[in-house]
């Protein structure tokens, strides 16, 4: 055991001791950390980036290298990527590469916010004007404000930067876009390369402006590392996808309104609470309406009391419409279209499909089981629901069909069947029970029946 325990502890010590020194990796200042951009520019990749260049700076690293290779992302992501670029103490350069590569989009802004922007052959850059969440252009008056702030956002990066700004102002406006060697001569990069020893070579000994000051460029033979993605932010990555999101909501909704249907099985409660937390980490990470969450809570809401309340099928109609509407305005940033041209965040219509058809198969069986055995709510009948049927009362307002009804000493809500009409003060007998909801009919209809 104290042996078991010595180990333990030599190595807790061992991991103290790679951590504290990972702080000085490149203590002579001569490392080039790399950083990789492959896909859609989101909140996830600003995380990544703004991790990887504080990492760089606790390092002591000359250079900082973002392999860029996008077609495009979110607008808000791309002003914290910028922000963390101009704000660095270390040199950044964005090298779009492999050749075929682009620098689309959010991309364009993230290269030229770069103290030095390079290109492999083949790659591209530009096309960079706002559209909305579905891919349309942008009208009116709002698309009028988002173009020309976009435009001057571009604007102050280039000026920052000393890169042609009608060049890259031309690719928000007229939706521009370049080669390599087109970017080259019209001063929006500095370099191309063929690869990136070709590129630390020709970057060696360059000055570079940073908010520390003037930097002097060691590259030529530094050592290169690159940052990985940590378990976390894969974990993120994975639950960040609109699909994923969706599907951890309606199966965590439809967990709880299981758990509410039959109460005492915990297990669907607890299942149902870790989905949605899932999905509320996932949703929060990308560019998301919270109209579509209230859509599909409403949705849950309108099932369970399809559950509860007897009659043909209202609230659970009204949950699927519910249903529908708020995956299709989960995602898209419908109410604020200001993304740059990007692959979409909508949701693909056969999950929608997919998640509609577990939802209201999910509902018929909550539905049954909740009105089986003497239609009770949680599919057992008690010794008060099997007192209460058979019972009479009096209708204390007209139900047409619900209302409410006296029996048994005690108020409670009731439901006629389709087409009755109850009035105030006529005598009723309880014909079901729906948890705290009575089903009645008029008790001389029977007796009319029985002549």
């Amino acid at each position: 055991m104290l042996r078991a325990i010595a180990v333990f502890v030599a190595a807790a010590g061992g991991c103290v001791l790679m951590w504290q020194s990972f702080g000085g990796v490149y203590g002579d200042g001569s490392g080039v950390l790399v950083l990789d951009v492959d896909g859609v520019i989101e909140p996830l990749t600003a995380d990544h980036l703004a991790r990887g260049i504080d990492q760089a700076e606790k390092d002591g690293a000359s250079l900082v290298v973002i392999r860029l290779d996008t077609p495009g992302g979110v607008l808000g992501s791309t002003r914290e990527i910028v922000r963390s670029i101009l704000e660095s103490s270390t040199p950044v350069a964005v090298y779009v590469s492999p050749a075929g590569a682009r620098a689309a989009s959010a991309g364009a802004f993230v290269a030229a916010a770069a103290n030095f922007a390079v290109m492999a052959p083949g790659s591209t850059i530009g096309a960079a004007s706002p559209v909305a969440s579905d891919g349309s252009d942008l009208t009116g008056a709002a698309g009028r404000k988002i173009s020309e702030d976009t435009q001057a956002f571009i604007r102050s990066i280039a000026q920052a930067r000393g890169r042609n700004h009608d060049a890259l102002e031309d690719t928000v406006s007229k939706a521009a876009a370049y080669s390599a060697q087109e970017a080259l001569d019209l001063g929006i990069i500095d370099l191309v390369a063929e690869d990136m020893e070709t590129m630390l070579d020709r970057l060696d000994g360059r000055t570079a402006e940073t908010s520390a000051g003037e930097a002097v460029v060691s590259s030529a033979g530094a050592e290169v590392r690159e940052l990985n993605r940590t378990f976390m932010e894969y974990a993120l990555g994975i639950l960040a996808r609109p699909n994923v999101v969706l599907l951890l909501f309606i199966i965590g909704g439809l967990c709880l309104v299981a758990e509410a249907a039959v109460p005492g099985m915990f297990g669907p409660g607890i299942a149902g609470a870790i989905a949605l937390a899932l999905a509320l980490v996932g949703f929060l990470n990308l560019p998301g309406s919270w109209v579509g969450v209230g859509l599909i809570a409403l949705a849950m809401g309108l099932f369970y009391g399809e559950t509860t309340a007897p009659g043909f099928g209202v609230f659970g109609a009204g949950g699927i419409v519910c249903l529908i509407v708020g995956s299709l305005l989960l995602f898209g940033n419908f109410f604020s279209p200001s993304d740059l041209p990007s692959p979409s965040f909508m949701i693909s219509p056969v999950m929608i499909v997919m998640t509609t058809a577990l939802a209201t198969a999910a509902w018929i069986v909550f539905v049954r089981v909740a009105r089986s055995e003497g239609g009770t709510s949680s599919g057992f009948q008690t010794d008060e629901d099997a007192f209460l049927e058979g019972q009479w009362g009096v209708a204390l307002s007209d139900m047409q069909p619900s209302g409410q009804v006296w029996v048994s000493n005690k108020e409670w809500s009731a439901s006629a069947g389709p087409g009755a009409s109850i009035k105030e003060g006529d005598e009723v007998r309880v014909v079901g029970v729906y948890g705290e909801v009575l089903k009645v009919e008029k008790l001389y209809e029977d007796h009319e029946s029985s002549r």
